[in-house]
């Protein structure tokens, strides 16, 4: 989980994972909070959850993402926001589904069910438009192309291009969707899934962060 001052939201986030499940089933569990130089109790508060914190200084969403998936030491990954919007309660589901189907890389749709107050109108026509333009350029049939709920076996990340090539900013959810699902080797799909109201202030600038990735898509489709 990248973390920027989610001082209220980070507990409630590890708080929801089921643990229970995991330890009735051998699964060991590894959390990893990589920390953007938070300025409140995020840092505390997770390391009290048991959760091993990597402090990343160099900005992005990107950027945090690409240094926590390399560090990582567990056979599947499962990545999230730490401001509760995301339903880590039903990781447990997401992770047997990727093993029942053998699939190499899953991504949520939040569409199918946004919780009241989880998603402005102006973000959720953003993210219409970005789906829109991706699923044209990429041929890639998903609704959610902002999903930063993934579910996917570590070794996949070998099969698509290397993590520094990726997008050090909030191009790199949709980046590597377009890789997971482009690549021929890579078994990917995406699932139904719920968005939650954020714990904490919102840190995404809709037009900015959106005009961003609407010319990451292109400029990704244009170079070899």
């Amino acid at each position: 989980m990248p973390t920027l001052n989610e001082e209220k939201g980070i507990g409630k986030t590890i708080d929801s994972i089921n643990k229970d499940f995991f330890g009735k089933n051998n699964w060991e569990l590894e959390i990893v909070i990589v920390d953007g130089d938070s300025k409140d109790k995020t840092q505390e508060i997770a390391k009290k959850k048991g959760a091993k914190i990597i402090l990343e200084k160099r900005k992005g969403y990107g950027r945090a993402y690409k240094t926590g998936m390399s560090q990582v030491t567990g056979d599947i990954v499962v990545t999230g926001d730490g401001d509760a919007t995301y339903p880590f309660d039903k990781i447990h589901n997401y992770i047997q589904q990727l093993l029942d189907e053998n699939l190499d890389f899953v991504t949520t749709d939040r569409f199918a069910e946004l919780k009241h107050g989880s998603m402005s109108v102006k973000h959720a026509f953003g993210n219409i438009i970005l789906a829109t333009v991706l699923r044209v350029l990429f041929l890639i049939n998903i609704r959610d192309s902002q999903s930063g709920m993934w579910i996917f076996k570590k070794e996949a990340l070998d099969k698509i291009q290397p993590l520094e090539d990726f997008n050090d900013g909030m191009p790199f959810s949709e980046e590597i969707k377009i890789e997971m699902f482009t690549t021929k080797d890579v078994k990917s799909k995406e699932i139904l899934s719920t968005l939650r109201p954020r714990e904490g202030k919102i840190k995404l600038e809709s037009f900015r962060d959106g005009w961003k990735n609407l010319k990451f898509l292109f400029k990704k489709r244009i170079t070899p």
